[in-house]
């Protein structure tokens, strides 16, 4: 079974953010990838939060991933 990964596009900062729905993705970060066609990390400070990332294992909760643009020099 193939998990899905919702992707949400936080970039804009709008009140409705954009969500794409991913399916096959390895990883929140393949997720994005896919979906934004941008590379992004676990950490980062609040003000490059970039995307949030929901998914569900079997027989797990769902869980989420906050994305973040890299730091400079990065």
């Amino acid at each position: 079974m193939s998990v899905k990964h919702r992707v949400v596009d936080l970039r804009s900062g709008i009140i409705d953010p954009h969500e794409i729905i991913v399916e096959g993705a390895r990883s929140p970060e393949d997720a994005v990838r896919q979906a934004l066609g941008c590379d992004l990390v676990r950490s980062g400070q609040k003000r490059h939060l970039a995307a949030r990332v929901y998914f569900q294992l079997p027989d797990q909760p769902v869980s989420m991933v906050r994305l973040y643009n890299k730091a400079e020099g990065q």
